[in-house]
């Protein structure tokens, strides 16, 4: 009935109602009639009426869906049912349906229909159907698909239609598409005529292609294989336009399944010969944005004004961004776009992210293709490409992660059992399948990626694809890809750089990289460069770091945004990073680099570039940013600490390469270098502290290698980081605690100790400042670190600066102020070789004296710790000794024998001695003065015999040394002190310098071994040391320099003054205060001078008893004997005196070295101390040698610049100090002669010798080899020449010690032997015969008294000894000196007074009164040839022998009246003595007399007649003087024959005298009253011969 109605068109749409309800109501409606409405429906769909057409399509689908629901309805009901049996597959009749119930029969009946309809055959059920559109069947098709997949999968007859007939129809159906290529004109390409594609068709059948493949793809596996890829095929670039937006739409449906693509993958990508589908689709999305962006479509209308619109928003994004609108910050209101070389393509919000809805594949009722606004395509794709990604990652990383939970349980459940082989078999296939995902797609994934990031214009945008691009990442890194890891990385890092620069940098990571990526993909995926023209607001101008330096580069706001998701991948995903974290970081430096941010303290980078100059340019926006980023790069390092070890190191690695490259950029130049690897390494190491140790030593080895770079902003880095870590170390509460884990606090110590290595002052700066900081934080806890730390402070060398040399000698200072108690005593030793080397460093000298005042300090730390130190060390020794016997070594240990505590004691002394012979004289002086204190103080200490190595390798050695350097020290003159300081003249040569040290030094040991002789005498060799010591002060003595040698010889006064040890027990008191070490007795130590006397519990004494060496005393008897350490001093002194006293053989060469005074007297001055310990076997042999030296001494000439201090002034007759000495020396020998044996005084002759011979340098100063000497008053002080001394108080010194031991001696039996008197006159002879031509005045006076002193003494032994003979050559020298004194050939000065002249001729007289007592009353006793010689002589000296030839002046001066006079009574009163017992001396004297008044009767006659001829003129004073003279002469003789008895006179004499006296009465008559009254006394004693005549008879003529 419906059916006419619908025949005839009546009521069509009431009609439509019906059939609904009918079949909606109940189920009865079945098979034949079923079809019949369904085909009534169909019928009204086609009708003219719009109305009908709408109205029959719903009713279609309705009745469609509802023969399907009933047949889901019928499954439900009988689901609990037995399952009916499978169905036969081979039916074939395709209506065989047999086995299926009546709703699902109806259902299969249909469905096959419109399968038939849409292929356009005739339909098997629906019979009665004249017309059907291929649109309409396809969208039934295509909702029954979608509305009821279940009926499909439970039923296989349902299948089997689908395989058999859907899919044959859809691919027939696509065949249009799939030929038609765009724009190719159809009569060149083909000769039959292409069918076009058909939007409606082609758009529903992508609609059931997505169905089929949505629910079926499981059934329909080599179907869907098809489909995708002509899906794939329809992106192409030559298809039309909407056909591509509608294949993207399809895509995109895929796109947000991943479940769905992970089953293509399994079923295609995975199997061997498959197509990879899951790969072409994804490759197919990337060449199709791309093609957008390379060729827009001819057909596409709006494409042509793309440029135009490109260049506006780009123009207006530069504008934008430019820095004048800074303020505009991100307020872009340009639409969002993707923007690429020149093409710009908006970006429309397609859909909601996670679900595909499409809008072309939606309009099923546009007949003609629609338009397709610019874009869509683009927009389609893009959120595809996203939800892809989205979808792979979350479901893979969902997938993991149960799997790592379920693996964690098992571990615990199961913690022992080894993974099961046989296992779960679908985990590695789970991990497969994700693999071969990721690797199928991450390629055009990255490619597509990649140049959307470089297009987009939009923050959203790029936000997507940076998210998308570090999940893809994070996935990699989880599943442990490396290569495409790397590659997501590495696009992330170029996007982050600024354009072109990326290329530069990451080629460098990534060139290998790239390699392997693109070649990977099967299909051709261009990769593109990123462009530089992008548009985008510019936020940061900077420098790129770069070796050369090049322009700026450009950060724009996309940078930005790309570091952040850098730091983000980082942050988040450091984990899975491993080897890419090389890309992370050197990217993040380039950044950090081009932001100028720096690194501050601990390694945190901060914004800082203000100072760096105008090439940073950052705008507010980013300069907001920057301390979040600064943060967030902190956070990121600081999340380090939650990475497990192997990330850590990887971590670690990659910071160190980074700055490696670092590192290489910055040799050469000078540019700021990029610091950044260097501060994050050091803020990883300080959040890891807790695990310092896996990853301490790669950190500390490359910071050191940093340390050594030659960019010093490089190394100061390397060094903070370093020092800080360590001091972090250190200092962090580790588990367990440092002082139990020795180890690991050597390994944090470890590169401080090898920063010494470095050559560089600033790093040694940073290195000695963090030891610094260690010890005034850690210093009591280091222990067995202290000789690391040691090893770094002492580890200066001269070539570091000053600064650097203070700063490690401020850690000295505090360790040896505050720590020397808390450190291990092994590691004094080195502390004491530490502080030396400070001494010796030659950069400061006050460091080098302070750190001698700190060994000082050291040494009496040992002291009064001795006991625990000793304790200490010995343990420690027999531990050491224990091990070297098990290798079967000797202990190597210095000074070993000696106990350890001794040792460190002689490693203190052999310090000092090394700083005994520095350079610097200053050093010099202290060190040796601390040395000999600290020996003196504290020697007590030490064993006995350790002092044998103290005298042989400390203190002798020292002496080689300074001998030696002194000998050869330099004599030029040096300028100045360094700076402004003036240098004393004494010291103004190294020599000079060097002998301060030389005199120091023997002093001290001359001094030890004075102090400590006991000591020493108890030591077997102490002979031998002895001999050593004295050669030593030998060399020193003849050492030409006179401060060394002087001293040289005050040792030697030193070590004489030794005292023998006394025995007695109660004088200890009296020896202290003599300063000689008592000896040890019972209970009573001495410990050295100025020391208290130490109870028996001292230390020494214990430490004397620890060792079982108790000093033994000598037995009682037996006296050390000391004798032959006399006589090795004496021969010592004798050679000193003999090589110093020798004249120098050459000629008088300006350059000799002439000893100077105070040396002599010193040398002199010993000998009299020398004398009392060799008294006894002193022989005539000694008394020789000590001649020559005394001799030589007094003759050594002064340079004239040091008379002035020496030499008393001229007129001054004083001794000086060596003269002094000289004569003191024979003083004591002749005491101790005196009081001597018998045999002893053989020596006095010898004595007088010596003496004599220093009288004569009165007259003849002694020669000094060939040097020409000027006599002191003429020599001008300031010439360098030698002065003679003035010897004059010298010799008339020795003079009257001859006389005053004549005096005692001269009886004694080898006095008179040998002729003592006889030397000593023909000594004195020299001045008596210069007299006036003495140099001296006092001389002569002195030789004419001492004369006379000793006759009066020698005389009369000389008349006992007569007859022995022994005198007999005395005699003729007497007379010798009588005549050479009394007629001297030398004229007195011409200033000399009257006065003077009367006393001189005093002194004349005083030896003829001598002639006159003592040797002619004693004529008999005496030879006859003497006496003879006297007569003459006075005759010579009386009145008539004066020469008549005077001149006026010189008769003045030579009439020595007096001495005229009483030489003439001398002689007459011996010629008229009754003694005279010879005829000659008789006939001298009547001789004499005849001539006498022969001339008197010439002289008084020639006067009368010249008076009288003159007149009144009176006459010369000459003639005048000479007739007084005769008139004297003749009242003498007058006199003395008054005296004498009458027989005994001449009567031939009488005659003369009377004949004179007429003469006489003549010269009254003259006019001068001299003349007068000398006539007067002559004419008074005439009167006694005035007498009455007697006669003849009476004569006895009878």
């Amino acid at each position: 009935m419906l059916w006419q109605l619908m025949e005839n068109g009546l009521e069509e749409l009431k009609l439509l109602q019906t059939v609904l309800v009918l079949l909606t109501t109940n189920t009865i409606v079945h098979d034949e009639v079923l079809s019949k409405a369904i085909v009534l429906c169909f019928r009204l769909h086609f009708t003219k009426d719009n109305i009908t057409n709408n109205t029959a399509a719903a009713t279609v689908r309705q009745v469609v869906t509802v023969v399907f629901e009933r047949m889901v309805a019928e499954d439900e009901k009988f689901k609990g049912l037995s399952e009916e049996p499978p169905a036969v597959q081979g039916n074939s009749n395709r209506r065989s349906v047999s086995t299926l119930r009546p709703s699902a029969k109806d259902a299969y009946m249909l469905f096959q229909d419109l399968c038939q309809l849409v292929n356009a055959d005739a339909p098997y059920w629906l019979v009665g159907m004249t017309e059907m559109t291929r649109t309409f069947g396809l969208e039934l098709l295509e909702s029954v698909l979608n509305d009821f997949p279940q009926v499909f999968l439970q039923h296989q007859e349902f299948s089997f239609l689908l395989k058999e007939r859907v899919c044959p129809l859809v691919i027939k159906l696509f065949s249009p598409n799939i030929k038609f290529r765009q724009g190719s004109s159809s009569s060149a390409s083909s000769p039959a005529p292409v069918e076009k594609p058909y939007f409606p068709i082609c758009m529903r059948l992508l609609r059931v292609v997505s169905v089929l493949i949505k629910h079926f793809y499981s059934l329909l596996v080599t179907e869907c294989e098809i489909f995708l890829s002509l899906l794939v095929k329809f992106l192409d670039g030559e298809k039309p336009q909407w056909l591509r937006a509608v294949a993207v739409e399809s895509v995109h449906r895929l796109c947000v399944q991943p479940h769905l693509l992970r089953s293509f993958c399994q079923s295609y990508d995975m199997k061997q010969h498959s197509t990879k589908v899951f790969r072409d689709i994804v490759n197919a999305l990337g060449s199709f944005i791309q093609s957008l962006f390379i060729l827009p479509s001819a057909g596409n209308t709006s494409s042509t004004s793309t440029p135009a619109g490109g260049s506006v928003s780009g123009s207006q994004a530069s504008g934008q961004g430019g820095p004048g609108a800074a303020g505009a910050g991100g307020s872009l209101t340009t639409q969002a776009a993707f923007e690429y070389r020149g093409i710009w393509i908006p970006l429309m919000n397609v859909s909601v992210q996670g679900s595909a809805k499409a809008t072309y594949l939606e309009m099923l009722d546009k007949v003609e293709p629609p338009s397709i606004p610019e874009g869509y395509a683009m927009s389609v794709a893009f959120s595809a490409l996203l939800d892809l990604v989205r979808g792979i990652t979350s479901m893979i990383e969902r997938e993991v992660s149960k799997q790592e939970q379920e693996a964690a349980m098992r571990e615990e459940a199961e913690p022992v059992s080894p993974p099961q082989s046989d296992g779960r078999p679908q985990e590695p296939m789970a991990h497969e399948v994700w693999e071969e995902m990721v690797n199928a797609c991450w390629c055009g994934l990255l490619a597509a990626l990649s140049l959307l990031l470089d297009a987009s214009t939009d923050e959203t945008a790029t936000e997507n694809i940076l998210k998308a691009e570090l999940s893809m990442a994070s996935l990699c890194g989880r599943l442990g890809l490396v290569t495409p890891r790397d590659a997501f990385i590495t696009a992330i890092c170029k996007a982050s750089l600024p354009p072109h620069y990326a290329l530069t940098i990451l080629s460098s990571n990534a060139a290998n990289l790239s390699n392997k990526v693109y070649s990977i993909q099967g299909q051709s995926v261009q990769i593109v460069s990123p462009s530089s023209d992008s548009h985008q607001q510019v936020v940061a101008v900077g420098q790129p770091l770069t070796a050369q330096p090049q322009g700026t580069v450009v950060l724009t706001a996309k940078n930005i945004q790309c570091m952040r998701t850098l730091l983000n991948l980082a942050h988040c995903h450091g984990g899975y990073l491993g080897t890419s974290w090389q890309l992370v970081l050197a990217t993040l430096q380039h950044l950090v680099w081009i932001l100028g941010l720096k690194p501050a303290v601990g390694g945190v980078l901060k914004p800082g570039r203000a100072v760096e100059g105008p090439s940073t340019v950052l705008t507010t926006a980013v300069m907001t940013d920057l301390p979040v980023i600064s943060n967030i790069l902190s956070r990121l390092f600081e999340s380090s600490q939650y990475l497990d070890d192997v990330s850590l190191h990887h971590l670690i690695n990659a910071l160190c390469s980074l700055s490696m490259e670092a590192m290489e950029m910055a040799y050469g130049n000078n540019k700021e270098p990029s610091l950044f690897a260097v501060a994050k390494l050091l803020e990883t190491g300080l959040v890891n502290m807790d695990r310092i140790e896996i990853l301490w030593r790669p950190l500390t080895a490359h910071l050191l290698e940093v340390c050594q770079h030659p960019n010093a902003r490089m190394r100061e880095w390397g060094a903070e980081a370093i020092t800080s870590l360590i001091k972090a170390g250190l200092s962090f509460k580790h588990e367990p605690p440092l002082s139990q884990n020795q180890r690991l606090q050597l390994l944090l110590l470890n590169p401080l100790k090898e920063l010494s290595n470095v050559l560089h002052a600033d790093i040694r700066q940073k290195q000695l400042e963090c030891v610094l900081q260690i010890l005034q934080n850690q210093g009591d806890s280091l222990g067995p670190g202290w000789p690391l730390v040691l090893g770094v402070i002492g580890a200066i060398r001269n070539d570091q600066g000053e600064s650097l040399i203070r700063t490690a000698f401020q850690c000295l200072q505090l360790v040896v102020t505050d720590f020397l108690p808390t450190m291990p005593c092994t590691c004094l030793q080195i502390v004491v070789d530490v502080a030396g080397s400070f001494g010796l460093q030659n950069q400061e000298l006050n460091i080098s004296l302070t750190s001698i005042g700190l060994l000082w300090n050291i040494s009496d730390y040992f002291f009064q710790r001795g006991e625990a130190i000793t304790e200490e060390l010995e343990r420690e020794e027999a531990i050491l000794l224990k091990q070297a016997q098990d290798k079967g070594e000797p202990l190597n240990r210095p000074f070993h024998p000696a106990p350890p505590f001794d040792c460190l004691w002689l490693c203190l002394y052999a310090k000092l001695g090394e700083l005994c012979v520095d350079p610097r004289p200053a050093v010099r002086k202290s060190a040796g003065q601390t040395m000999f204190s600290t020996i003196a103080a504290h020697g007590t200490l030490l064993q006995p015999p350790t002092w044998n190595i103290v005298v042989w390798k400390v203190l002798f050695h020292l002496l080689d040394c300074v001998r030696k350097s002194s000998t050869t020290a330099d004599k030029e003159k040096i300028e100045s002190g360094g700076g402004n300081i003036l240098i004393h003249h004494s010291r103004d040569t190294a020599e000079k310098q060097w002998a301060e040290t030389w005199v120091l030094t023997l002093a001290g040991v001359a001094r030890i071994f004075n102090t400590r002789r006991y000591l020493l005498q108890q030591l077997g060799d102490f002979f031998k040391a002895w001999e050593v010591l004295l050669d030593h002060i030998q060399s020193a003595a003849l050492s030409k320099n006179n401060e060394v040698s002087l001293a040289a010889l005050k040792s030697f006064q030193e070590i004489l003054q030794l005292v023998t040890p006394i025995k007695d027990t109660d004088k200890p008191d009296a020896l202290a205060a003599m300063d000689v070490p008592p000896v040890l007795m019972e209970s009573i130590q001495g410990s050295g001078p100025g020391r208290p006397l130490v109870r028996s519990d001292s230390l020494a004494e214990r430490l004397a008893q620890r060792y079982g060496a108790q000093p033994s005393l000598p037995p009682p008897g037996e006296e050390l004997d000391d004798s032959a350490l006399w006589w090795s001093a004496w021969n010592s002194w004798y050679r000193i005196g003999t090589e110093c006293t020798r004249p120098p053989s050459g000629g008088t060469d300006k350059l000799v070295f002439v000893p100077s005074q105070p040396f002599l007297t010193a040398l002199i001055q010993i000998f009299p101390a020398l004398y009392q310990h060799i008294a006894v076997g002193f022989s005539m042999e000694d008394l020789k040698k000590l001649g020559v030296i005394l001799h030589g001494a007094v003759s050594v000439p002064i340079s004239s610049d040091s008379s002035p201090f020496i030499l008393p002034s001229y007129t001054e007759a004083v001794l000086t100090s060596l003269q002094e000495a000289v004569l003191t020396a024979l003083d004591v020998l002749q005491k101790a002669i005196c009081v001597g044996s018998e045999n002893l005084q053989v020596m006095y002759p010898a004595i007088f010798e010596q003496l004599l011979l220093f009288v004569e340098f009165s007259c003849k100063p002694p020669q000094y080899g060939k040097m020409e000497t000027k006599h002191v008053a003429n020599a001008k002080y300031n010439q360098a020449e030698w002065v003679a001394l003035n010897y004059v108080p010298f010799a008339e010194r020795s003079l009257e010690v001859v006389v005053d031991l004549y005096h005692k001696t001269a009886c004694h039996k080898a006095v008179i032997t040998e002729k003592v008197l006889q030397n000593i006159i023909k000594t004195l002879r020299i001045p008596l015969g210069l007299k006036y031509a003495c140099p001296a005045e006092s001389t002569w006076k002195l030789a004419v008294s001492s004369l006379l002193k000793v006759l009066s003494i020698g005389l009369p032994v000389a008349r006992q000894q007569a007859s022995s003979g022994k005198f007999d050559t005395m005699w003729p020298e007497l007379a010798n000196a009588f005549e050479d004194f009394l007629f001297t050939k030398s004229t007195p000065p011409d200033n000399l007074s009257i006065q003077e002249f009367q006393r001189n001729e005093a002194v004349d007289v005083e030896v003829v009164q001598l002639i006159s007592t003592e040797i002619l009353p004693f004529a008999n006793f005496i030879p006859k040839e003497f006496v003879g010689r006297i007569m003459s002589m006075l005759n010579k000296g009386s009145i008539h022998s004066q020469s008549s030839s005077f001149t006026e002046a010189e008769m003045d001066i030579r009439m020595r009246e007096e001495f005229s006079k009483v030489c003439f009574e001398t002689l007459l009163q011996f010629s008229f003595s009754n003694k005279v017992s010879t005829p000659q001396e008789g006939y001298i004297s009547r001789m004499a007399l005849s001539v006498l008044l022969q001339r008197a009767q010439d002289v008084l006659r020639r006067y009368v007649e010249d008076e009288r001829l003159s007149g009144r003129c009176p006459l010369p004073r000459q003639q005048v003087t000479e007739i007084i003279f005769v008139l004297k002469a003749i009242s003498t003789l007058m006199d003395s024959l008054k005296k004498t008895q009458p027989e005994n006179v001449d009567g031939n004499v009488w005659a003369q005298v009377i004949a004179l006296y007429p003469t006489l009465v003549e010269c009254i008559t003259c006019s001068s009253p001299e003349v007068s009254s000398a006539l007067k006394d002559a004419l008074g004693p005439f009167k006694d011969f005035m007498q009455p005549p007697v006669s003849k008879v009476q004569n006895g003529e009878s």
